[in-house]
């Protein structure tokens, strides 16, 4: 099995350090974040970053090892944190702090790697699932899938 590239391995460390800096210069410029019904592009994938990082200041994360799952490489994630903070999605209203916990359910967001850049970013979808299931659990009204 091939070796897990180092430009996943700084994403990780770039996401446990609330690193929006670090993470942009791990994805590609033309990157899509795949997610159950829309895609995001580079700009609006750091803007989900920056609003997720603002508004739960403590979003921890936790992990299983990366493994090669055909030409993706997968990563069973464990997720969560406290809404302490203003929720300002893009092309969302902002979400003013609700105090609550959020646990996303453990599911694999997979990666395709270009060169020395990620390419794409695609969580599985399952119910309460990110990035859903964090508007989920502080009360957004979403519509459905």
């Amino acid at each position: 099995m091939p070796v897990i590239p180092d430009v996943l391995l700084t994403y990780v460390a770039g996401l446990k350090a609330h690193d929006v800096p670090a993470i942009a210069n791990t994805v590609a410029d033309n990157l899509a974040f795949v997610s159950a019904n829309r895609t995001l592009d580079k700009a609006h994938f750091l803007k989900m970053l920056n609003a997720l990082y603002t508004g739960f200041p403590d979003w921890h994360y936790d992990h299983e090892p990366p493994q090669w799952q055909g030409d993706l490489i997968a990563i069973k994630w464990r997720q969560g944190g406290t809404h302490n903070g203003i929720f300002a999605m893009p092309g969302m209203d902002p979400v003013a702090p609700t105090g609550r916990t959020v646990k996303i359910p453990e599911h694999y967001f997979f990666y395709r790697v270009a060169g020395e850049r990620i390419v794409m970013i695609q969580p599985e979808v399952i119910p309460g699932g990110a990035p859903r299931g964090i508007l989920e659990q502080i009360g957004v009204a979403l519509p459905p899938l």
